[in-house]
């Protein structure tokens, strides 16, 4: 008898047991994996304890050349679903992107608890169908780093990089997409203010003014080239009622085209992309290496506190030439104007009582020259010029030369081939109006001096 009451319980818990299990069963078995990064070592001997820093003017990120940025690794794990009904051909992936970089040393020297050491993000975390029911529908939600061309060789991603949470919508080659940009940091310089204090009960509570971002573009396809274009609507609510700090509605709105063009040559590959774009009121931004438009430029009006005739003008020249089995040549050339909502040409006064630079005007143009040794060592040559002016002052000016001996381990002729091991030498000539004012991450280590030095040992690599 005890034996049937014991096999009638194994029954029931096998039973139990297969119902949870039906709920958690995994179909889809599909996972991939990828990575991005760059790491290695580097010293300046003419800086203040050899400590190797960019080379770069102060505010252009790696515009004037990336073979001297810092360290930085993300990974992408991504599993890939298909609907298990019928032969539907929707595709579904889910994606993330664990970030990691550094905020002082080399990153496998600083952990979580370093100062300024070690910085842990996750920039992506979202759900795509495409495809869907067979059809030219395409839906995603969550955070993404959307971004399309850059210069790669000044990581500068100049016109459509949208990198935020929000959902789209895309059907054939039209995009509708809606971002919320509002978390970054709130008390960054040249940003309309996402955050104020609000009284609830008697009791002061931080509450975010949420900026909505839509964007539409559209892109047409011809034999050589592609056209796309580009609009944005932005808007940022009032402070509330009950607020500390009483900040206005504002908006704003840009336009771009972009065309990109395939050339023929020897080795195929070889393109030109231009590209213009305009951003008014809160939607002139881009500053600091980084284009995204929501990243509000200068100060707000004296009187209204607005954005109104703020604006931000972009023009970009991007060429990749493979002339031979030996040879490639990849120039850019960049011109940035952007003025803030106040009428000072020079400084103005921000949100957060601070003055800041009201206007500016940026020029940068450079070029690498790939020399294919053989198929796994390459020789990059690169020149650069750098020239910013911010407000009335006079420009800051950079020239840098730099030679970087490559092992390739893959063994391919490409400019795209990677990983890389590079052995890398840098120089940088500054200006006086640079050289006096520190404008340059080196030039802050260093001190004021005319020339500026990077040596460094340097993998970069993605997988995907």
């Amino acid at each position: 008898m005890k034996t049937h009451y014991l096999m009638l319980i194994c029954c029931l818990f096998t039973a139990i047991g297969s119902g949870f299990n039906a709920q958690i069963i995994i179909t889809n078995k599909k996972f991939s994996f990828g990575t991005t990064g760059r790491i290695g070592a580097g010293f300046s001997p003419n800086s203040n304890g050899n400590t190797g820093k960019q080379l770069n003017l102060s505010n252009q990120g790696s515009l004037g050349g990336r073979l001297d940025q810092n360290d930085y690794v993300d990974f992408l794990p991504t599993i890939h679903f298909t609907p298990v009904v019928g032969k539907d051909t929707t595709q579904i992936d889910f994606q993330t992107r664990l970030s990691f970089y550094s905020g002082g040393t080399f990153l496998g020297n600083v952990d979580t608890k370093s100062n300024n050491g070690m910085i842990v993000a996750l920039p992506e975390a979202f759900v795509e169908a495409r495809n869907i029911m067979g059809t030219k529908w395409d839906f995603w939600a969550g955070a993404r780093w959307l971004r399309y061309d850059d210069i790669h060789i000044a990581d500068y991603f100049y016109f459509d990089d949208h990198s935020a949470t929000g959902w789209g919508v895309k059907y054939k080659n039209t995009r509708f997409s809606m971002f919320f940009p509002a978390a970054i940091d709130t008390l960054a310089p040249n940003s309309t203010p996402y955050s104020y204090t609000n009284i609830i009960s008697g009791a002061k509570n931080l509450v975010y003014r949420q900026r909505e971002v839509m964007v539409l573009e559209h892109s047409m396809f011809f034999k050589e080239n592609t056209l796309k274009l580009l609009a944005e609507y932005h808007n940022v609510s009032k402070s509330g009622e009950n607020s500390v700090e009483n900040y206005p509605s504002d908006n704003g709105w840009v336009i771009g085209a972009k065309l990109s063009s395939n050339l023929k040559t020897k080795l195929p590959g070889s393109f030109n992309q231009v590209s213009l774009r305009y951003g008014n009121g809160i939607a002139n931004g881009g500053d600091g290496g980084n284009t995204q438009t929501w990243r509000t430029f200068g100060a707000p009006d004296e009187i209204t506190k607005t954005y109104k005739g703020a604006y931000s003008i972009t023009f970009v020249e991007h060429l990749l030439w493979n002339i031979s089995s030996r040879w490639s040549v990849n120039p850019y050339f960049v011109y940035t104007k952007s003025k803030g909502g106040s009428d000072s040409n020079n400084k103005a006064i921000d949100y957060y009582k601070r003055e800041i630079f009201n206007k500016k005007e940026e020029f940068n143009t450079g070029v690498r020259a790939t020399y294919y040794f053989n198929n796994w060592f390459h020789i990059l040559s690169e020149l650069h010029y750098a020239n910013r002016k911010d407000g009335t002052q006079s420009p800051a000016t950079m020239w840098k030369i730099a030679l970087a001996p490559t092992i390739v381990p893959t063994a391919e002729r490409s400019v795209w081939a990677r990983p890389h091991i590079r052995f890398i030498a840098e120089l940088a000539k500054y200006n006086k109006q640079a050289t006096e004012n520190l404008y340059s991450a080196f030039l802050q280590q260093a001190g004021a001096k005319k020339i500026g030095t990077y040596f460094g040992v340097r993998a970069e690599w993605w997988i995907f």
